[in-house]
């Protein structure tokens, strides 16, 4: 660090040393000039003597001027190596010159003018969540309202003609996806929020998986599809914001599995791991997806071939489930077979979410 800040003093300096160096140089000139002029007059000592004398006196103000301005450097040089914190530019408090001080109190002006932006960015932010979540929860009523009439409808089945029961039947499968639609919402908004919202313990990851199968088993049945869990594990993770990711693992099973003809199986494979973590592999028979599509199926708003095929695809479950797991501590990957099968797992590491919370912190010290 010091060399760095010597060098760059050194640097900034270099064309007051080289004018200084000409006038010491044309000096010397003029007095052997004089010399040779009136022969005896000057000393060749005395050139010498001068020429030591100037370069000492450069070198002694060079050498103040540097200690005078090292911890300005020093601190400028952390600045620019901490640049991506928002204070870096306070920083930089060792100022010196009058330019010096000019520049740091523009920076000081910029860094409180970005920082009210950002501010006032982050309050229209909450108010934008605030208004979400108050619209979410509005909206549930009505759909749940809806819901229980369609269910009453259903009930009285014997007495409706047959087109009027699949009306019902319809009008209850489409306030199962507005539930989940608005579910899908609120999750996203609560997303920023999310170690407020977070209570991990360990949970029986078969039990949450068949409770997750239970809320679909309408549309599973309808569509043919044959959900079986194989195995046990007892994982340490959320249980709200995991039945959240196992909710868009088989809501997005389903929209890709109704079109295909005949019986559909829907696996879940659960592994439980000595050193306390475990495994979930869950593997759909649907229309799987393409290759080019693979590599982007994180992405937010990234529908692909599929999602423009079936119209009902909004591009956030996947890089939502993608995003809890990540802030769980959990690791979640996905491969497919185009037309065959398509198969997400979810890897439970041992006390998982403490680990990641060490990573940040030391990221942030």
């Amino acid at each position: 660090m010091r060399g760095l800040s010597l060098a760059l003093f050194l640097r900034d300096r270099l064309l007051f040393i080289i004018v200084a160096l000409l006038i010491i140089v044309l000096s010397i000139s003029m007095l052997l000039l004089e010399r040779e002029r009136y022969s005896g007059f000057i000393e060749l000592g005395t050139i010498y003597y001068f020429v030591v004398l100037a370069l000492f006196f450069l070198g002694i103000w060079l050498a103040v001027d540097y200690l005078r301005q090292r911890t300005y450097f020093k601190q400028l040089l952390d600045a620019i190596k901490r640049s991506e914190e928002l204070q870096a530019t306070t920083i930089v408090q060792a100022t010196v010159t009058m330019e010096q001080k000019l520049v740091a109190k523009m920076l000081e002006e910029q860094n409180r003018a970005y920082l009210n932006e950002l501010g006032k960015y982050r309050r229209q932010q909450e108010l934008h969540n605030h208004f979400v979540l108050q619209w979410v929860h509005h909206m549930k009523t009505p759909v749940s309202v809806i819901d229980l009439l369609a269910q009453e409808a259903l009930q009285q089945s014997e007495a409706l003609q047959p087109e009027h029961k699949q009306l019902a039947l319809s009008v209850q499968e489409e306030t199962d996806r507005m539930t989940r639609g608005l579910e899908m919402m609120l999750y996203t908004a609560r997303l920023d929020k999310f170690e407020i919202d977070l209570h991990v313990k360990q949970i029986a990851l078969h039990e949450l998986v068949r409770s997750v199968i239970n809320a679909h088993k309408k549309l599973c049945i309808r569509h043919s599809i044959f959900p079986r869990i194989d195995g046990e594990a007892f994982v340490e993770t959320d249980e709200k914001w995991m039945t959240f990711v196992l909710n868009q693992f088989v809501s997005n099973a389903i929209k890709y599995s109704k079109g295909k003809p005949g019986a559909k199986k829907l696996m879940f494979q659960l592994e439980s791991h000595r050193n306390g973590g475990g495994k979930l592999t869950v593997t759909d028979e649907g229309i799987g997806i393409a290759p080019h599509d693979l590599p982007r199926v994180f992405e937010p708003f990234f529908t692909g071939e599929n999602g423009r095929a079936t119209g009902e695809s909004t591009g956030m479950g996947l890089y939502l489930a993608k995003q809890v797991c990540n802030r769980l501590g959990h690791v979640m990957a996905i491969s497919s077979v185009l037309g065959e099968s398509t198969t997400i797992t979810i890897t439970f590491e041992p006390r998982g979410i403490h680990i990641l919370a060490g990573e940040s912190d030391r990221r942030e010290s």
